[in-house]
C-alpha cells in the first residue's frame, strides 16, 4: 500500500523521466557508435571501440565541406529570418491596420503545411522565375519556412509586455529610440533569442526543402541522405555528438546565467 501511495505522489516525475530518456535515446546510440571501428561500409554494428574518427572528423571526403555551408546557410536564414520575424511580430501585436486577421491566420500556414508542399511550390516559383538552384534559393526558402516560427516567438513574448513600462520611459522624456533599446528590445530579447534559436535549428536540420531547391549544393542533411545509401561513416556521428553536446552546453550556461541574475534580484 506505502508503495501504490509513492508511485501516485510520483507518477508524472516516473513518467516523465522516462519520456526524456525516451527520447534521448537515440543521441545515446549516436555517441556510443561514434566510438565503434566499423568492418564494413555501413555502422550499424558495434565491432570494437576506436577514437579514429574523433582524431579525424573530416577524414571523409566532402563532410566538413557540407557541414560548412549548413552553417552558413543556417546563420544567415537566422539573421533574415529573425530580423523580418521580429518585425513582422511588433506589428501584428502593435498596430491595427486592413487585413491583420489575414496576415495572422497565413503567419500560421507554413506550420501547418507539409513539407513536401511548400518544398514543390517554391521549386516550380524559382524554375519559373528562372533562377538557378543553389545556395541562394535555398537561403530563401528557409527564411520563409522559418519566418513563422519566429513570428510566433516574439509575438508570445511581445503580448505579454506591459506597455505602462514604455509609457513611464517617454514620461521620463526618453526618445523613441531610446525607449526602444533600453526598454522594449531587453523585455522582447527572450522571445526573439527563442525564435534565432529554433530558426537556426529548423534551418540546419531541414532536409525536404533542401533537397528540393538545391539543385547540385549539397548540405549537410543531403550529405548525410547520400551516404547512407552507400555507406555511413563514423564521423557523421562524431558531428552529431558534437552537436548535441554543444547545445546541453549551450543550455546548461543559459540556466547557470538565469540562476545567477536571480540570485542578484534577490
Amino acid at each position: 500500500m506505502a508503495f501504490v501511495n509513492w508511485l501516485k505522489r510520483h507518477l508524472v516525475v516516473i513518467v516523465g523521466l522516462f519520456t526524456l530518456g525516451y527520447l534521448l535515446l537515440p543521441n545515446v546510440v549516436v555517441t556510443v557508435f561514434s566510438f565503434n571501428n566499423p568492418k564494413g561500409r555501413f555502422n550499424y554494428e558495434w565491432q570494437e571501440f576506436s577514437t579514429d574518427a574523433w582524431t579525424d572528423p573530416c577524414g571523409v571526403a566532402d563532410l566538413c565541406g557540407s557541414l560548412s555551408l549548413s552553417l552558413q546557410i543556417a546563420l544567415w536564414a537566422t539573421l533574415g529570418a529573425t530580423l523580418l520575424g521580429a518585425m513582422i511580430a511588433f506589428a501584428l501585436v502593435r498596430y491595427r491596420f486592413r487585413a491583420r486577421g489575414a496576415v495572422n491566420s497565413l503567419i500560421f500556414l507554413p506550420m501547418a503545411m507539409p513539407e513536401v508542399v511548400m518544398a514543390a511550390s517554391l521549386l516550380t516559383l524559382f524554375l519559373n522565375m528562372g533562377v538557378q538552384l543553389g545556395f541562394w534559393t535555398i537561403l530563401i526558402a528557409h527564411i520563409m519556412f522559418c519566418l513563422s516560427f519566429v513570428v510566433t516567438a516574439v509575438k508570445a513574448r511581445v503580448m505579454s509586455m506591459d506597455p505602462r513600462l514604455e509609457e513611464a520611459a517617454r514620461d521620463l522624456y526618453a526618445g523613441p529610440l531610446q525607449t526602444f533599446l533600453r526598454i522594449t528590445l531587453p523585455i522582447a530579447a527572450p522571445g526573439i533569442a527563442a525564435g534565432a534559436l529554433l530558426a537556426f535549428a529548423l534551418s540546419f536540420d531541414d532536409f525536404i526543402i533542401t533537397n528540393f531547391n538545391a539543385g547540385s549544393t549539397v548540405t549537410f542533411p543531403m550529405f548525410v541522405w547520400g551516404s547512407a545509401q552507400r555507406g555511413t561513416p563514423v564521423q557523421i556521428n562524431v558531428i552529431g555528438t558534437a552537436m548535441f553536446l554543444i547545445a546541453v552546453l549551450l543550455v546548461l550556461a543559459s540556466m547557470v546565467i538565469s540562476s545567477r541574475r536571480a540570485r542578484q534580484k534577490a
